[in-house]
């Protein structure tokens, strides 16, 4: 087949043309999700230690206390999108709940792995942990990404092949779409396993830490040599994972790579679910999204 010079050149141009900064998340309910105080800031404020009080951000935010928000921090509009699959991947079928483009070309895909006990239902709650995955889902379908919340064999070989076919497809979907995952508690084994694996860690753009655990192979992975973002959020009572063994981590990334693009949350007096209920998600997402890896 003949291709016309003038048409080769214009696909060539095309090739060539840079990739345009990623666009940011447009605000939602910011007002009802921002962190109500700020009590010590560090590292030109990518460390801050945030007010959090019980009685406030959980008794006075939920109808229900830990079991249901108040209705006026939720809205249902991502359920017109919302569905449950099963993605066929090379380590098996892999059942996903899904809100946005599920059809392909999100601007943004954004993956929540549960933690111990938990499951694909935890990510898609529009109730619990007040009301925040809720804003999660509302972000991406109001800006055109894509947000899943899978189930997975375990937090070892079969959980990370299973998220690692879960990622490809995702990816092979939206070409040009940034991959933030989001890791709660007992999920971040997996989150560090996704920065090990090159083939993975050449498709992130971001890592979520939420009340989870460090892993020192970090700071020699695929991910790491990219630069890839990492955002940490934990509560400083933290009874699974003590907030000082996850800010020394904090501090050892700091060290390792000075300017390195990472971050700290540290929920005063928050207990080990408290990073999922109070982190700021388009705070958070956004930051990554301005620090793309290379």
């Amino acid at each position: 087949m003949k291709i016309e010079p003038k048409v080769f050149l214009a696909a060539l141009c095309l090739l060539l043309l840079p990739v345009p900064a990623q666009a940011q998340l447009a605000p939602y309910k910011d007002d009802y999700f921002a962190y109500p105080g700020i009590l010590k800031t560090a590292d030109n404020e990518d460390y801050l230690v945030v007010d959090y009080s019980e009685m406030r951000d959980i008794n006075g935010r939920d109808a229900t206390p830990e079991k249901r928000v108040k209705d006026a921090y939720v809205s249902l509009t991502p359920r017109r999108s919302q569905k449950d699959l099963t993605i066929k991947t090379q380590a098996g079928p892999v059942k996903a709940l899904a809100v946005g483009k599920i059809a392909g070309n999100a601007s943004v895909i954004v993956i929540y792995l549960h933690g111990q006990g938990g499951n694909r239902l935890q990510g898609m709650n529009d109730y619990t942990f007040g009301g925040n995955f809720n804003r999660l889902k509302n972000l991406m379908a109001r800006n055109g990404g894509l947000y899943l919340s899978p189930d997975f064999s375990d937090f070892a070989d079969k959980g990370e092949a299973e998220i690692a076919g879960l990622i490809a497809q995702a990816k092979a979907s939206s070409p040009r779409a940034p991959i933030i995952v989001a890791c709660g508690s007992a999920g971040g084994a997996l989150c560090w396993r996704m920065a090990s694996d090159p083939a993975v860690a050449r498709d992130l753009s971001g890592l979520i830490l939420l009340g989870s655990l460090w892993d020192d192979a970090f700071l020699s992975s695929p991910a790491f040599k990219r630069r890839v973002p990492v955002f940490f959020g934990h509560g400083s009572r933290d009874p699974v994972f003590p907030v000082e063994k996850q800010e020394a981590f904090y501090r050892g990334i700091r060290k390792a790579a000075p300017g390195y693009p990472v971050r700290f949350h540290r929920f005063e007096t928050g207990n080990h679910g408290t990073p999922i209920r109070m982190t700021d998600w388009r705070g958070a997402i956004n930051w990554i999204l301005g620090a793309q890896p290379k």
